[in-house]
């Protein structure tokens, strides 16, 4: 079924909060892809940011971020007063200012906390509690730890907090992991209503798996047994790609690696978890490193770069035979980028998974390129840009030479105004049952509205849209936008 959609991250919404939240300015994009014909909106992991505010480092794969708690929301349930979301200072706009945001919203939710341990306790709270125990308890423990000993990772902690304690023996009646509890009680309920404004018309939301987690994180804090760990709890082998065409020494990303054998003889149930977990909060997941579970490359903590790894065989097709017997039909979108092995391209089409491809990549080879749009195939999503790349104006402004001459030529660009139309109109006229747009690239942004630079820990995540931008994109390009959706036949009811 061919449809299309939106990538911006909640964060990247405009919001008088210092960063977007799940509150009016969400259900307002909501309603711009209603209108310019869009059935998907595609996010980041919604999971709290971790080092270098990004989402992809987080202390914990279950949770919801407290940060992109609504502040307004707070006020219209109760657990705030108009004036106490008032007090935010003014802010630089069209950038996330996270510690000013953290500080704000740590002390609004603080203030809403102890309202609510005034209040007789709802049976919502506790369903909430048992239905997410598994993670919830774990997480709010760990959390509260943290803050016991300054932020520091959970390595160097007395030994008798180092080591989590038993999931049952866990008292959700402390009031440090009480408040952590209540943040995510505040999150769930902010996002599922968020969810709800989105079925009902008919928009579907895509978040976003990343294949590993953080070393500093609950997930390994409390489960360190499934991951390959030394003695002292640091990594013994960490996570990265080879060396490429765009990097010499590879990309060392850090993440512990998975033991993949306790894994399996414990029935993958961590993973179930998490994509269960996943997929109650979303309507399709795009699976982040996918070629990681057919083989990965794995790095000696010892080495600074990722240059002495060496390939390992992944969990292969018994972990998705046991993900789907536990969890039925996957709606997976594989991130299959990059160096692509015939191992990976079996383990897509053994579970029927789309893959991807990206138009800027297509220009620095021949006509057989597959990210280039006339051999794109119905069962994959193809994307202008994904949150790691150059907006397309930015790429188009770096391009020189031949490539340029190509994509100029290929897109038909008559002029350099012309190019991200162009290349938008392009995908979606495509074969690709699903294209996803960043919002940058529908507002011809330049480099400077970048969300992501591979490789570089500091400096990401930050990028906004300005409220008048967010009026743009339904003002000035939505007639365009439905009418381009349109033509290429991916309206809802069209199919």
């Amino acid at each position: 079924m061919r449809s299309s959609g939106l990538l911006l991250h909640v964060t990247s919404l405009p919001s008088r909060f210092g960063i977007g939240d799940l509150g009016p300015e969400a259900r307002r994009f909501v309603d711009t892809l209603v209108e310019t014909g869009q059935t998907w909106w595609q996010l980041l992991p919604v999971c709290p940011a971790g080092l270098g505010d990004s989402p992809y480092a987080s202390p914990s794969s279950f949770a919801g971020n407290p940060l992109l708690i609504s502040p307004e929301l707070l006020v219209q349930d109760g657990w705030a007063t108009k004036s106490e979301i008032d007090t935010y200072p003014a802010s630089p706009p069209g950038i996330v200012d996270y510690p000013s945001v953290a500080a704000y919203k740590s002390k609004l939710l603080r203030q809403a906390f102890f309202r609510f341990i005034r209040r007789p306790r709802t049976d919502d709270f506790q369903a909430f509690i048992n239905r997410e125990a598994d993670w919830l308890l774990p997480y709010a423990a760990f959390r509260a730890r943290k803050l016991k000993h300054q932020d520091k990772i959970w390595t160097s902690w007395p030994i008798h907090d180092r080591t989590s304690p038993d999931k049952n023996s866990l008292k959700p009646n402390l009031q440090e992991i009480q408040f952590y509890l209540f943040e995510q009680f505040i999150f769930d309920g902010q996002w599922r209503n968020l969810c709800g404004y989105c079925r009902e018309r008919n928009v579907k939301i895509m978040g976003d798996l990343p294949i590993y987690v953080a070393h500093d994180s609950a997930d390994v804090w409390a489960s360190p047994e499934l991951f390959q760990l030394d003695d002292a709890g640091e990594p013994s082998v960490v996570a990265g790609v080879p060396p490429d065409f765009f990097s010499k020494t590879g990309q060392r990303w850090g993440n512990p690696i998975y033991r993949w054998e306790v894994m399996a003889e414990r029935g993958f149930e961590w993973w179930i978890h998490r994509m269960k977990r996943a997929l109650s909060l979303y309507d399709s997941v795009r699976l982040d490193h996918f070629r990681g579970f057919a083989g990965y490359w794995e790095i000696p903590a010892t080495e600074n770069t990722a240059v002495h790894g060496c390939w390992v065989k992944g969990p292969g097709q018994i972990f998705f035979d046991q993900l789907i017997s536990e969890c039925g039909i996957l709606p997976v979108i594989a991130e299959n980028l990059g160096v692509i092995t015939p191992d990976v391209v079996e383990l897509m089409q053994d579970n029927s998974f789309p893959g991807m491809a990206v138009i800027q990549f297509g220009f620095d080879a021949g006509m057989d390129n597959p990210h280039l749009p006339h051999n794109y195939r119905p069962n994959q999503c193809v994307y202008t840009g994904t949150h790691d790349n150059n907006t397309l104006r930015g790429w188009w402004d770096a391009l020189s030479g031949h490539e340029r001459e190509f994509a100029r030529e290929y897109l038909q660009i008559d002029s350099d105004e012309n190019i991200c139309p162009k290349a938008i109109e392009c995908c979606l006229a495509s074969d690709a049952d699903l294209t996803i747009t960043p919002v940058q690239d529908v507002l011809g942004l330049d480099s400077q509205s970048r969300m992501n630079f591979p490789g570089t820990a500091f400096g990401n995540w930050h990028w906004r849209l300005l409220p008048r931008q967010q009026t743009e994109l339904r003002e000035k390009f939505g007639q365009w936008l439905r009418n381009a959706t349109s033509e290429s036949r991916r309206l809802s009811g069209q199919n």
